[in-house]
């Protein structure tokens, strides 16, 4: 199992966090399997690594420059960007296969508490823990690098130029900070054509370029793109814009989805062809209509580096092009869990277009539109035009 050395680890967190006066100590946080028949090998690899992490920084804390370096642990939440659970259990021993000896390994606290005193975390999580760990930085003014679904297969993309990394999302967000609407063209297998417009008005674009200077802000790590939420509509009397039909590949099928306002509110087969896949995606919009929201535009570029999907969602989503359904608050944007009919049911679910993930669909072109008629493309043929 490839792993970052102590001192790569040490400067990782060095780079990630340039420290600010106060900054005294940072937290781990694992989520552990509520019932162990949910468990998996990657999971139970991840909190091996996350406790390995734990002991070489706690012994090595001074080097770091902090005081003290402590590892939270709490009950699985079931769903990617769910609210996390009240409390969390610190560390005293190793972490324990089921949330149910937690109590028996650590002390409780409350995630208020934990929150106020430390200022700094890694979540290397099963389930996504962005989306709440983004709203509570805002509130506790801490930094916090979002580490779902991590694996050693990661290691590499902890080692690239994220100067380069930097330069690169700084340009995009330049570019889409202006435009007010994106329009992008697919093509089906080299033979049907697919459009959808997003409305970008209102709305600005978030850099997750991989590194924290700034208090109150937690991202991704490792990372690499410039995103956006779509408008919504929510201000009185200016619907959402964004309309068309996208298309995405779900194993071998390509669904396409019907875009009305920013809300996927239907879904079909290409060329007509029924398949459970479909069904179940049918389901799932009317089950949950929260799930259609456009909920992010992003625009990841990892892949120019040489990295290869891992099919963990971590990684794969800042390797190129990809849009969200689901949950958008936790980036700005309207929708959040109090639309979803459970926690459980909170999703936020990313589609990425490159051709390791979706090989059926292409871009064939991607144009953002600005005041006064003005077009530029930044990707045509998969590959983005402005580096």
């Amino acid at each position: 199992m490839e792993k970052l050395s102590a001192a790569e680890l040490i400067n990782l967190i060095a780079s990630v966090f340039p420290l600010f006066e106060g900054d005294r100590k940072l937290g781990i946080l694992v989520d552990v399997p509520r019932d162990a028949k949910d468990d998996n090998e990657h999971w139970a690899l991840r909190r091996e690594i996350a406790d390995g992490w734990f002991q070489v920084l706690k012994d090595r804390a001074a080097d770091t420059g902090l005081e003290e370096i402590s590892l939270f642990c709490y009950p699985d939440v079931g769903s990617n960007n769910a609210d996390l659970p009240a409390e969390a259990f610190c560390m005293n021993c190793c972490i324990p296969d089921t949330a149910a000896e937690l109590k028996s390994c650590g002390a409780k606290l409350s995630f208020d508490t934990i929150f106020t005193q430390y200022q700094l975390f890694l979540a290397p999580t099963q389930y996504s823990a962005t989306a709440p760990l983004k709203n509570a930085a805002r509130k506790y003014n801490f930094r916090a690098a979002t580490m779902p679904g991590f694996s050693p297969l990661m290691i590499p993309a902890l080692r690239i130029d994220y100067n380069e990394v930097f330069r690169r999302v700084q340009l995009i967000k330049e570019k889409v900070d202006p435009a007010e609407w994106a329009k992008v063209d697919l093509v089906v297998d080299n033979e049907t054509d697919y459009q959808v417009l997003f409305d970008l008005r209102h709305r600005e674009g978030h850099l997750s370029p991989g590194r924290f200077p700034d208090k109150g802000v937690a991202g991704n790590l490792p990372s690499g793109e410039t995103y956006i939420v779509p408008y919504e509509g929510e201000r009185e009397g200016q619907p959402s814009l964004t309309n068309g039909i996208l298309p995405v590949q779900i194993g071998e099928e390509v669904i396409l989805f019907t875009i009305e306002e920013n809300v996927a509110i239907n879904a079909a087969g290409y060329k007509g062809k029924s398949s459970q896949t479909l069904n179940d995606e049918i389901d799932h919009l009317k089950r949950e209509p929260a799930y259609g929201n456009m909920a992010e535009l992003g625009f990841g570029i990892l892949g120019d580096f040489g990295l290869e999907p891992i099919n963990e969602i971590l990684l794969d989503e800042k390797l190129g092009f990809h849009v969200a359904f689901g949950r958008s608050d936790h980036f700005g944007g309207q929708v959040g869990p109090g639309d979803f009919s459970s926690p459980q049911a909170v999703i936020h679910l990313d589609q990425i277009y490159i051709h390791a993930t979706q090989p059926r669909v292409s871009i064939k072109s991607l144009a953002f539109g600005y005041p006064g008629d003005k077009t530029e493309e930044i990707i045509k043929n998969n590959e983005y035009l402005i580096f």
